[in-house]
């Protein structure tokens, strides 16, 4: 009797190549890219967050132990699968730009990063693959993390992470009061919409006082109030040169308003997402 089964799926095969292509990107680059420096440390962190999540994912599967893991193993891997897509493109940007554009170095060390850089292209896609095959069909039942609202509380939260790390070096927030506002945005709805996802996958949603359903809807309207404010407010205070400080334009503010305005647009599909599913279906 064999230890464990090794059936032939089309999501099985995307995890596998998922797996092998963040293990070469992280691999490679760290056995001869001579890359340092926090950019690097990041993009090696998003190769092998990636790969350790997966092969947890595959482990478990494979053996059959879902029911012993203490999360809900329909949430559970597609939020993975998510955020290591959006981890893995992050590496796929950053590290060209960082390590390879303008840069002088060996021949080797520039084969090594090239090969890094495509390897996690891959797995960037491989990982958009396990998203779209595990993603909710019409009418499928599924884990909440598996629809549309879902995936997008993990898009909202990398989008929050990405900005938070842009305003941090240097601080771009303290110039006045309305901008402490829009960091106080940011960082509420990352934590009720992180406060969402860990609630989905360790299947805690009961213990809130109201239901879950409600919770979602005054959430998701109340984000984007906020959101529409910071998307606002943000670009006035930062680019009137009635506010403006010295070299306050600087490419991380202009970045920020930006995503700012990404976020607004997921918060404002989220819940128009959240607004079909709670009351279309009933």
């Amino acid at each position: 009797m064999p230890l464990f089964v090794f059936p032939a799926s089309q999501l099985l095969w995307v995890r596998v190549a998922a797996l092998l292509f963040t293990c070469v990107a992280f691999s490679v680059v760290a056995h001869g890219g001579h890359v340092s420096g926090g950019m690097a440390d990041w993009c090696i962190f998003c190769w092998a967050f990636s790969f350790a999540c997966t092969l947890v994912v595959l482990l478990v599967e494979q053996f059959g132990l879902q029911p012993r893991v203490p999360v809900s193993w329909s949430n559970f891997p597609i939020t993975v699968a998510c955020y290591a897509a959006l981890l893995c493109l992050s590496a796929s940007i950053i590290f060209p730009v960082f390590f390879l554009k303008g840069q002088w170095m060996t021949s080797d060390a520039r084969d090594h990063r090239i090969t890094s850089t495509v390897f996690s292209c891959l797995a960037a896609v491989a990982y958009m693959g396990e998203v779209s095959l595990s993603k909710a069909r019409p009418g499928e039942v599924a884990g909440y993390m598996a629809t549309a609202p879902g995936l997008l509380k993990v898009c909202q939260t990398f989008v929050a992470c990405v900005i938070f790390i842009l305003v941090s070096e240097p601080v771009t927030y303290n110039g006045h009061a309305a901008l402490k506002w829009c960091m106080a945005v940011y960082c509420i709805c990352f934590i009720l919409s992180m406060a969402v996802v860990v609630l989905c996958v360790g299947e805690c949603t009961g213990c809130l006082p109201i239901p879950f359903s409600k919770f979602l809807s005054a959430y998701g309207l109340l984000a984007v109030i906020m959101y529409l404010t910071a998307t606002i407010i943000w670009p006035v205070f930062q680019f009137d040169k009635h506010y403006q400080r010295r070299g306050r334009e600087s490419p991380n503010v202009i970045a920020t308003a930006v995503l700012t305005a990404v976020n607004f647009l997921l918060y404002l599909a989220d819940l128009a997402y959240t607004a079909r599913l709670v009351f279309v279906s009933i």
